[in-house]
């Protein structure tokens, strides 16, 4: 696993001679130009655009939508395009996105005042998914090339296109197939038009031949750039997902407001204590909830010393740490039952310092109403006026203090403002409980707790419960009372079968669940369908840009060891993909929660268009509201007040910088002494090229960097 950045990222006039862009020093009129960091993304309804803007808006990249399908929307002229500001002229918009090389009807004033646009202003566009042709560049398919179905097709990143924006990526480029029986991703494959100034920067093998087939590639004419992607995609393909970070450092050169990293953290809930064990006869989980009067025997599971030098070297060969979210009282039970030893809790607190630790309570008690668990399922206890019972403040109080307590007298590497709860308990949970518990946020204060972690399947958006914050985790479907891969694939069969098949039926019930066809097989089934499953959902998320925690429990560490399996798919398939420079970022709770925050205040600034950024040359200057921490993705050398500005990140560097309400000067590393792409002067046009013909209606598509212990 990559953990630190190996590579040195490209300087400034090699990330701009690498992409072609000229070096920001073009003039229109007698002035440099004012060039506004804000993309123009033009969509149809479809789903490539749509991918794109999803994108912006992750990274916290400010752009603006022009709907085609909408009778009421701007017209897209020099005005709505261009002006000035205080003498100068200003471009409003760096980078035009369009759902492909043309949208508008043949012989449209609009783009033949995008055309002068990008001409007088160096300004990039990319065709989101566009017919492979002439006007773009390209030959027809028919022309030795292919139109139809790519899923599952191995694309690779050419040299080109590794020297330039996609610097990130190892090569591969995997296209999902996902189900034989539904197409997902229909594609041109062509190469270059003769006599085109094309350059493929993404390619794939073109059927029954021995040619490449561009999918992603750089088309210079009549002074203008474009990048033509030919390739339909939505915005949670792991092929658009991978590529999704080139296409905006492609058409912003690497100057943007916004940005974006891989994270991934996982949580190791309920260590020193004990998780109940599913029970493959009784299809509940004695001594647990799901199991009413005392049903069953209970049988836990719990990790042993030799689960603890498993996940230390498994650690050390990942280069990734684990968060282990711990219960003191599970230990203080053990040595109660077994004359004071603990052999578990002794090599945990002697390895204490391989792991992350947070507290997760004294004894796991559910903090939220009082239970009634007679019932399945269980639900709230009421007092005779028909209001909730609740936990009370002092109980919570207890259960907080006395795990950082018995955390400290071993010596746990605390961060004492994070919490994890019991189930988060305390916290609303539907449908039994559909309000926080009141004595919650004053005991939270109480304790000084600063973030709390909440079920992202039930509670995914970040909130304050008094003067804490949420910080959402993700449950993986690597069962906790499931310590061999046999019990994870039973009850997997009684979640996700119909009753007919011998199943819960749960999933027919529910219309957010697919039932599986038919029960997996319990030797096979857990490789075979779980963890391939499981895993693309989880890799998804780091693709994403989404920094929220992932969760197992210490029963999936012990045994057969089984969330292993998906981590290490994870893992190995995150390193298959990306370049040194490109490692995952494994942060803390309370760098999670921080990240989440800031992240939220910027989007309301933005979407308040409270921000005002541009470009002068060699200068970014950016004003953001008193507080809001402003967020940016620029090349490597830049420099805030005299200091380097943020950290090494896919070849570039990005960061937070807190605003005190006024500008803020970016200074760009100079490029004046860049040279154009194959040391050829970029042409400047003699004249505004004829608008492009519409595009046929054809096919529409198918739609670890650690920063410490």
């Amino acid at each position: 696993m990559k953990r630190t950045i190996c590579t040195t990222a490209l300087t400034a006039g090699a990330l701009i001679a690498a992409l072609g862009l000229p070096a920001a020093t073009a003039q229109a009129g007698t002035a440099a130009p004012r060039i506004d960091l804000r993309v123009l993304v033009v969509g149809d309804g479809g789903p490539a655009t749509d991918a794109i803007a999803a994108e912006l808006d992750a990274a916290g990249t400010p752009y603006t939508e022009v709907d085609l399908t909408r009778s009421n929307r701007p017209t897209v002229d020099a005005a709505f395009l261009a002006d000035t500001v205080d003498g100068r002229p200003r471009a409003k918009y760096q980078a035009v996105v369009l759902p492909n090389d043309n949208p508008f009807a043949a012989g449209s004033a609009e783009m033949a005042a995008l055309a002068s646009y990008e001409q007088t202003y160096a300004v990039p566009q990319v065709d989101a998914y566009t017919y492979a042709r002439p006007a773009a560049g390209l030959q027809y398919p028919v022309t030795g090339g292919y139109s139809g179905s790519i899923d599952g097709v191995q694309a690779q990143v050419t040299a080109a296109g590794r020297a330039g924006p996609f610097g990130y990526l190892d090569g591969a480029v995997p296209f999902e197939d996902n189900s034989s029986s539904v197409g997902e991703s229909y594609a041109y494959l062509s190469t270059p038009a003769p006599g085109a100034d094309f350059t493929p920067y993404v390619q794939a093998p073109v059927p029954g031949t021995s040619r490449q087939g561009s999918l992603v590639g750089e088309y210079r004419h009549d002074g203008r750039r474009e990048l033509v992607v030919t390739f339909v995609c939505n915005q949670y393909q792991e092929q658009f997902r991978l590529l999704a970070r080139g296409i905006v450092e492609w058409m912003t050169g690497g100057v943007h407001l916004g940005a974006t990293r891989n994270y991934f953290a996982v949580h190791v809930d309920d260590v020193f204590a004990a998780d109940d064990r599913w029970d493959t006869r009784l299809n509940c989980t004695p001594s647990d909830v799901d199991c009413t009067n005392g049903a069953g025997t209970p049988n836990p599971i719990r990790m042993t010393p030799a689960d603890v030098d498993y996940a230390t070297a498994w650690q050390k060969g990942h280069h990734f740490t684990l968060d282990l979210v711990y219960n003191g009282s599970g230990s203080v039970d053990e040595r109660e039952d077994n004359n004071g030893v603990d052999t578990l809790a002794d090599k945990l607190i002697a390895d204490r310092d391989q792991f992350r630790w947070v507290n997760h309570t004294y004894t796991h008690a559910f903090l939220g109403c009082e239970q009634d668990i007679t019932v399945v399922p269980w639900k709230c206890r009421t007092n005779a006026d028909g209001s909730t019972q609740w936990v009370g403040r002092s109980a919570i109080d207890d259960e907080i203090a006395n795990n950082r307590v018995r955390g400290r007298i071993s010596g746990l590497p605390l961060q004492p403002d994070e919490l994890v709860t019991g189930e988060h308990s305390g916290l609303r949970i539907l449908p039994q409980q559909s309000d926080d518990n009141p004595n919650l946020a004053p005991a939270l204060a109480d304790e000084g707790i600063g973030w709390i972690a909440s079920d992202n399947s039930r509670d995914p958006e970040q909130r304050t419960v008094g003067n804490a914050t949420t910080v959402a985790r993700y449950p993986m479907n690597v069962f906790y009372n499931a310590g061999h891969v046999a019990e994870q694939v039973d009850e997997y069969n009684w979640l996700y079968t119909s009753r007919a098949q011998g199943g819960s039926g749960i999933c027919e019930d529910n219309p957010t669940t697919t039932c599986l066809p038919a029960p997996l097989n319990t030797g096979t089934g857990y490789g075979d369908h779980i963890v391939p499953l499981e895993t693309r959902i989880a890799l998804g998320h780091v693709l994403s840009n989404d920094p929220k925690p992932h969760f197992v429990h210490q029963s999936n560490l012990a045994e057969d060891r089984i969330a292993y399996p998906v981590l290490n798919g994870v893992l190995g398939g995150y390193d298959g993909l990306f370049a040194d420079n490109t490692p995952l970022v494994n942060l803390r709770m309370k760098d999670i929660g921080t990240e989440l925050q800031r992240r939220a205040a910027w989007k309301t600034a933005v979407n308040a268009d409270q921000v005002t950024a541009y470009r002068i040359g060699d200068t970014v200057t950016v004003q953001a509201p008193n507080g809001v921490h402003v967020t940016a993705t620029l090349p490597s050398g830049t420099t805030l007040r005299g200091s380097a500005f943020g950290s090494a990140y896919a070849g570039e560097v990005s960061g937070w910088t807190a605003s005190s309400g006024g500008t803020q000067t970016f200074t760009l590393p100079s490029l004046a002494a860049a040279p154009a792409k194959d040391g050829k002067a970029a042409k400047a046009p003699a004249t505004h090229p004829a608008p492009h013909t519409k595009v046929p209606a054809g096919v529409t598509g198918k739609v670890p960097y650690n920063p410490g212990s």
